[in-house]
């Protein structure tokens, strides 16, 4: 099968291509870049005036199956990852049961093979049970197919379990993707500790219960030698704490996601349980330090944490509600609308943290990227396109969005997948 990309605007961070071009798929790979390519027996797209690049990464999703399949299922989660241009996710593993066994792995696997062709890469959990008392089998869990390990949603809090699990995933080239919370500050509070929280009168969540738990795992990175990454970092002093522990040279990565470059911990009065997440949204400060460790390279991946919920769930009262916004589908519209059009970051750096830079600290090395003989996995889009955020045509079966009405600039029009078309954006 052929697939030619006529005339669309090239971003490759990582090769430096760039400029108007043509694309020639063929047989699921990157075949050849180039002007005017004649392809007689090629299916052709029209990509005049829209954006080309390497199909997106997001190294932090929840899919929910098994056990939660109400809320989302492998397949559902996988649309509504095409339908936002990202061709690989990874999916945590605080399922029911847990995925921390081969068996685990497998049933991913399995049902990924049934969805729409969207990579779909499983993450094994680092405790059994997601219960911080024993590690799993983690050579047993790379063996299965998972590309990382994370008790995301239950933090280690066992600071001895997360050392030694740090030295074993090193010795089996994996990374621990660490949820940063300490549970005993945190609990089940629904915001930030502050000035809403007080306005609200209820308990909020520190934002020292994340920078403590970066900083212990920075350290125990440091002391092992072992690859930690940071998921959703939320606050100003977290992202220095990550910027002095790289500058020491630590191997040690973080993620951000949109929301916590976009809203405050505002938007709670007027969302509600829409805007309940963990960590919390913090304040404007927090935001504008988010942000500069994006531009000055602190911050390696914007993620988007999809945590999809039931309205019934939503419904309930703030406290009580689960935390959590579903994101595929609207992250690259959010990401350039306060990051592109707001001219605080280049296309082509904004791509590179949703593309190779998630790809490497997965280390998939044949995503992420846009070369001859790469995997056919890209996004076009358009940068310039404005939408307002519908949930109810969303490919997600979660609705718990506090986009919900907003709009945005930057539209999906086509996901491919191995050089097939998975998505195409229709009026």
């Amino acid at each position: 099968m052929k697939l030619l990309i006529r005339q669309g605007r090239l971003v490759d961070p990582v090769g430096g291509i760039g400029g108007v071009m043509d694309i020639l798929l063929e047989d699921g790979k990157v075949a050849v870049i180039g002007s005017d390519i004649r392809e007689r027996d090629a299916e052709i797209i029209d990509a005049r005036g829209l954006t080309v690049c390497a199909g997106l990464v997001d190294m932090h999703v929840h899919l929910r199956e098994p056990g939660f399949e109400y809320k989302e299922t492998v397949e559902t989660g996988a649309a509504a990852a095409a339908h936002g241009g990202f061709t690989s996710i990874a999916c945590m593993p605080n399922t029911r049961p847990v995925t921390d066994s081969p068996e685990g792995i497998d049933l991913v696997k399995q049902k990924a093979a049934q969805a729409c062709g969207v990579h779909v890469w499983p993450i094994g959990a680092v405790s059994k049970g997601q219960k911080g008392q024993e590690l799993t089998d983690f050579e047993a869990l790379k063996g299965a197919g998972a590309v990382a390990l994370s008790d995301d949603g239950v933090p280690v809090q066992n600071a001895n379990l997360m050392r030694d699990g740090l030295i074993l995933a090193h010795r089996q080239n994996l990374t621990i993707l660490s949820h940063c919370e300490d549970a005993d500050m945190v609990k089940n509070y629904a915001v930030n500790e502050g000035r809403i929280s007080r306005q609200l009168r209820i308990n909020g969540r520190p934002a020292i219960a994340e920078e403590l738990m970066v900083t212990r795992d920075a350290m125990l990175a440091e002391e092992t030698g072992a690859a930690v990454h940071i998921c959703h970092i939320s606050t100003a002093k977290s992202v220095a704490i990550v910027r002095r522990y790289k500058r020491k040279g630590v191997q040690i990565t973080c993620e951000t996601c949109p929301q916590y470059f976009s809203l405050t911990e505002d938007e709670i009065l007027t969302q509600g349980t829409m805007a309940r997440v963990n960590p919390p949204l913090r304040t404007r400060a927090d935001v504008e330090a988010i942000i500069e460790g994006l531009k000055d390279g602190t911050i390696d991946a914007i993620a988007t944490d999809h945590a999809p919920h039931s309205a019934e769930e939503k419904a309930r009262a703030l406290t009580e509600a689960p935390s959590g916004m579903v994101g595929l589908e609207t992250a690259l519209g959010v990401t350039l609308t306060y990051l592109y059009h707001t001219k605080e970051m280049p296309l082509s750096d904004i791509l590179r943290k949703m593309t190779i830079n998630p790809a490497c600290i997965l280390r998939l090395p044949t995503k992420g990227r846009l070369s001859i003989g790469a995997d056919g996995d890209m996004v076009i889009f358009d940068p310039a396109e404005e939408w307002t955020v519908d949930p109810e045509r969303f490919a997600s079966k979660g609705r718990n969005t506090p986009f919900a009405g907003k709009k945005l600039k930057g539209k999906v029009k086509y996901t491919i997948v191995g050089g097939k078309v998975v998505y195409q954006d229709k009026p």
